[in-house]
C-alpha cells in the first residue's frame, strides 16, 4: 500500500534539498489566526480522527488563550496518544561519543570556544565499556550523539556504530542505534545508513534565520540553508527514518511549532514519509554560556507546546529528554510522549565511572533535569499502569519510513506495539528487575494481555505462547 499524503501548497514550492521557509508567511498565519470555540474544537475533532493538521489549523490551537479551550487541547492531545499510540512508553539512552565541535553555538557547552570545556573522544575500547555498561542495566536502544567536528565524519559514525552493535554482555545487547549529529553530504549518508542506523536526527535549533545567525557565530552550522536541508539528502541516500526537532527558548515557541509543521509537510510533499519523530527540547544551563531570557519557555506553555505537536502531526512519534524535570515528564508524558530517554548520563564515558551521579556542566552539554535510574523511571511508569518498551521490532521487519507510515498515519501501530512492548517488558524483569519490581511487571502485563483478550483474542495465545519463552530464557522474540 502506498501512502497518500495531502501536503498544504505554501509561498514557496516544496522541492528536493531546496530551502523552505518563509519566515513572512508563518507570522502572517499566526497573526490572522482566529481562536473562536468553534473553530478550535472544530480542529481538535479533525486531529481526533487523525488527520494530520494545517500550519492555518495548527495556529487556531497556537493562539487559543481561554483557559477552556486550552484544557480541551489538553484533553485532545491525550485521546490522540491513547488511540494512536496506547500506553506504551519507548525507552532509550543517549550515548555522547565525542565532543570535539568547530562550532560557536552560544547555547551550547561543547562550542569551540568555549575554553572550560573538557574535551574527550571516546575509543573503542571507551566505547565497548560504555556500551557494557548500559546492556548491564538492561538498555537496548541508544542514540549516539557527536560534535561537528572534522573527526566525526561518516567513516567515524559508522565504525562507532558497528562497535556499538558487536557488544554482548550476558543477555544484553544493543538492537537499535539512532544518531545524533551534524548534516553529511549524501555520499556520507549512504556509509552511515551502510552500518545498519535506526533513525538520523538533525534538529534546526530554530527555524527563524534571523535568530539562527545570533546564535550560530561560526563554524558549519551557521550555514542555514546546509542545515534545513540535511535530512533531504539522507532521505536522498535512503535513509528513510528521520527525526526533526527545535530547540524551544532560542526563539518565540509558537513560531518554532509552525517551523517544525512546516518541515513535516516539505517531507510529506518530496518524500511521501513523514518524520519518524519530533524532539522539542527547551534550552538549559551550560557550561559559560548566556541566553538571553526573552524567549524563555515556561513550564505551561512547555505543556501546551507539546499537547499542540500531539494534535497536528498525529503519526509521528514524539520524544522527550531527560533535560525536562521528573515532575514535567510526568505531565507531557501523559499529553503525547511516546519515546523518553532513562538512566541518562551525559558526561563523555559517565555511564561506565562509579561515580557519575553528580553533573559537572564542564564536561558535558547541557544540564539535565532527570538523574534518575533507568530501574526508577520504569518503576514509576509502571505503577501509572504504563508499558516500559525497549521494542525494535519496526526496524528488524523492514517497517520503516514509507512503510511504517502505513501503520502509523490511519493509527494502526498499535497492532504491533503492545504485544511487542510486553516481550520486551518480560525481558528486562527476567534479567534486570529487583523481585518487587519483577511481581509488579507481570502484574501489569496480567492485565494488558486481558485487555488485548477483550479486544482481539487471536492476539492472545501467540502472545503468550512468546511470553513463555522468554519465560524459558529466550530473547530477541516479536511480532
Amino acid at each position: 500500500m502506498k501512502m497518500i499524503y495531502k501536503p498544504q501548497e505554501y509561498r514557496i514550492k516544496d522541492e528536493r534539498m531546496k530551502p523552505f521557509i518563509d519566515e513572512s508567511e508563518i507570522w502572517e498565519i499566526l497573526d490572522t489566526a482566529e481562536p473562536t470555540k468553534e473553530n478550535v474544537r472544530a480542529v481538535i475533532q479533525k486531529s481526533l480522527s487523525k488527520n494530520r493538521l494545517s500550519m492555518q489549523e495548527t495556529a487556531l490551537l497556537l493562539k487559543a488563550e481561554d483557559p477552556e479551550l486550552i484544557e480541551e487541547i489538553k484533553a485532545g492531545a491525550r485521546t490522540l496518544k491513547e488511540n494512536v499510540y496506547g500506553d506504551r512508553i519507548v525507552i532509550f539512552a543517549p550515548l555522547y561519543v565525542g565532543n570535539k565541535c568547530v562550532n560557536n553555538c552560544t547555547y551550547c557547552g561543547f562550542r569551540a570556544s568555549n575554553k572550560k570545556q573538557k574535551r574527550t573522544t571516546l575509543n573503542e575500547t571507551q566505547l565497548r565499556s560504555e556500551v557494557k555498561s548500559l546492556e548491564d542495566n538492561g538498555q537496548k536502544r541508544l542514540i549516539l550523539v557527536y560534535g561537528e567536528h572534522p573527526m566525526y565524519d561518516a567513516d567515524f559514525i559508522a565504525d562507532s556504530v558497528r562497535t556499538v552493535y558487536s557488544v554482548k554482555s550476558g543477555s544484553g545487547e544493543i538492537r537499535r542505534v539512532n544518531i545524533n549529529a551534524a548534516p553529511l553530504d549524501i555520499e556520507g549518508f549512504q556509509k552511515v545508513k551502510d552500518s545498519a542506523i535506526g533513525t538520523y536526527q538533525i534538529f534546526q535549533e530554530t527555524y527563524h534565520r534571523e535568530a539562527y545567525a545570533k546564535y550560530h557565530i561560526s563554524g558549519q552550522k551557521c550555514d542555514f540553508d546546509w542545515r534545513l536541508t540535511g535530512l533531504d539528502r539522507a532521505q536522498e541516500a535512503l535513509i528513510d527514518d528521520v527525526g526533526i526537532g527545535a530547540l524551544f527558548g532560542l526563539y518565540d515557541w509558537k513560531y518554532e511549532v509552525l517551523g517544525l509543521l512546516r518541515h513535516v509537510n516539505h517531507f510529506e510533499a518530496c518524500y511521501n514519509v513523514g518524520p519518524h519523530t519530533i524532539s522539542f527540547p527547551r534550552v538549559k544551563s551550560a557550561s559559560d554560556t548566556n541566553i538571553d531570557p526573552k524567549f524563555e519557555v515556561s513550564d505551561d506553555d512547555f505543556i501546551r507546546l507539546v499537547a499542540i505537536l500531539r494534535l497536528a502531526v498525529p503519526y509521528t512519534g514524539l520524544i522527550l529528554t531527560a533535560r525536562e524535570t521528573k515532575e514535567i515528564r510526568e505531565e507531557v508524558i501523559k499529553l503525547g510522549v511516546s519515546q523518553i530517554d532513562a538512566g541518562t548520563n551525559i558526561q563523555l564515558g559517565g555511564y561506565s565511572e562509579k561515580n557519575h551521579e553528580d553533573q559537572h556542566l564542564d564536561h558535558e552539554q547541557f544540564e539535565i533535569g532527570d538523574t534518575r535510574s533507568l530501574g526508577e523511571v520504569i518503576d514509576e511508569l509502571l505503577d501509572k499502569q504504563y508499558l516500559p518498551s525497549f521494542c525494535t521490532a519496526c526496524y528488524r521487519k523492514g517497517r520503516t519510513g514509507e512503510h511504517f507510515m502505513e501503520f502509523s498515519v490511519p493509527g494502526f501501530i498499535k497492532r504491533f506495539c503492545t504485544q511487542n512492548a510486553i516481550l520486551t517488558l518480560a525481558e528486562y524483569l527476567e534479567d534486570y528487575a529487583t523481585l518487587e519490581q519483577k511481581e509488579k511487571g507481570y502484574k501489569l502485563i496480567d492485565v494488558k494481555i486481558e485487555g488485548l483478550n477483550e479486544k482481539d483474542s487471536l492476539k492472545v495465545t501467540p502472545l503468550l505462547e512468546r511470553l513463555e519463552r522468554v519465560k524459558q530464557g529466550e530473547r530477541d522474540l516479536y511480532f
